[in-house]
């Protein structure tokens, strides 16, 4: 059996998903005891980054820290990569050489292909098409503070983006139902959305989508490599802001979160993520636990 990869939510079966949440919030609360906890003592993953990041860097280097393990930070400015050597080429040396990869690009081919010739696992931290790290961190948030999403009226506001598609992913494996608001020409993948339409709903109306809605999630407007889309895509999503107001539509008992990093004003008010609804730190540091959980089932089912 060769190695295990995480491109996709849908890599996971359902069982796992769930069992990796519920090993996620376990992780965090021995972390927050003080406990050590390192199975990994000598394991090293590359972490290849083609797109900037914040969060997805620190998480994950962090993460192989309290492991045990180490992690090298890789950019094509300072690996052959960037000077030409196919990513075929690059996934056989470098998986020769370290026990797990994570990989944010833009391409989702880019990243299948990189797992197919990679010996060892290979993590998504992010490509155009999906984020499904950060869904991981997002649904471990929603139990820990609300208890089980299924059944739940979830709310995508904004970008039929690789958030959003994750999010469709994570409807259908966790049993929620999934409300897209998002202006005409912004829709996600129109496969998926046939492929997935028994629990996602295509609306261009945020205030009734977010009506009794129990989680509601944004995102920018522009994400990398669209910036040259921003004049635009604030025109067309002038009407999709999350605010006091429109929260105040949903569920008494919802949520708000948003994946970071923001743009106050634009995408959301510039007191939204301080309200009573958010939960976006926690979100955030999620991002670490939920990946520790993620890094040990990849290394502990690698044959």
């Amino acid at each position: 059996m060769g190695s295990r990869h995480f491109l996709t939510l849908q890599d996971l079966s359902k069982e796992e998903f769930k069992q990796i949440l519920g090993r996620a919030s376990e992780l965090k609360k021995s972390h927050h005891k003080g406990d050590i906890y390192q199975p990994f003592i000598g394991k090293v993953m590359a972490m290849i980054f083609e797109k900037s990041s914040t969060r997805t860097r620190v998480s994950f280097e962090t993460g192989m820290a309290q492991l045990g393990g180490s992690a090298m930070f890789l950019s094509p400015n300072d690996t052959q990569l960037g000077r030409g050597e196919s990513i075929e080429d690059s996934a056989k040396v470098i998986s020769s050489m370290v026990d797990i990869v994570m990989l944010r690009t833009f391409s989702q081919e880019s990243i299948e292909n990189f797992a197919a010739h990679s010996s060892v696992p290979v993590i998504n931290a992010l490509t155009d098409a999906h984020h499904p790290c950060q869904l991981l961190a997002d649904m471990q948030t929603y139990i820990e503070h609300k208890g089980s999403i299924q059944g739940k009226r979830v709310v995508w506001v904004g970008d039929g983006n690789n958030m959003c598609q994750s999010y469709m992913h994570a409807a259908e494996m966790l049993d929620f139902e999934l409300f897209i608001a998002c202006p005409e020409g912004f829709e996600p993948c129109s496969t998926l959305l046939d492929q997935l339409s028994s629990r996602v709903t295509l609306m261009r109306d945020p205030s009734v989508a977010i009506t009794g809605a129990h989680l509601v999630a944004t995102d920018t407007w522009a994400s990398m490599g669209q910036e040259s889309e921003k004049t635009l895509r604030e025109k067309a999503f002038s009407g999709f802001q999350v605010n006091e107001k429109i929260m105040d539509l949903a569920s008494s008992d919802a949520l708000f979160m948003h994946c970071l990093p923001a743009h106050r004003g634009l995408e959301i008010s510039e007191t939204i993520m301080e309200s009573k609804w958010s939960v976006v730190w926690d979100e955030a540091e999620n991002r670490l636990h939920s990946q520790k959980a993620l890094i040990e089932f990849l290394l502990s089912d690698k044959k």
